[in-house]
């Protein structure tokens, strides 16, 4: 394999890897999930099972510039304010909590 391709190809790799690491914390006001017709957006009370089922403990489930936003602590039982897509439950981001 050609060197140069080979570290084109690496490089590629490593920021694909750190984007994904740090795509994990978002500004509160710059998250925005796609727009979603309302009859293909899953109920809140089903995305609140699905996270208790994972050990979350939902406070509050609420619309955000189309995404959910979930109050509530996560299953590290960490504070958390988290983002999901109201179609899939993807996560697309979360607030990062003070220490």
């Amino acid at each position: 394999m050609n060197k140069s391709l080979l570290f084109a190809a690496a490089t590629a790799a490593a920021i694909l890897w750190s984007a994904s690491a740090s795509a994990q914390f978002v500004d509160h006001d710059a998250v925005k999930c796609a727009a979603v017709p309302k009859e293909e957006m899953r109920p809140q009370m089903e995305l609140q099972r699905k996270l208790t089922g994972e050990g979350w403990k939902v406070r509050q489930i609420k619309n955000f510039n189309g995404c959910y936003e979930v109050y509530g602590f996560d299953e590290k039982g960490q504070r958390t304010e988290a983002f999901f897509d109201p179609k899939t439950f993807e996560k697309v981001g979360q607030v990062k909590q003070p220490s």
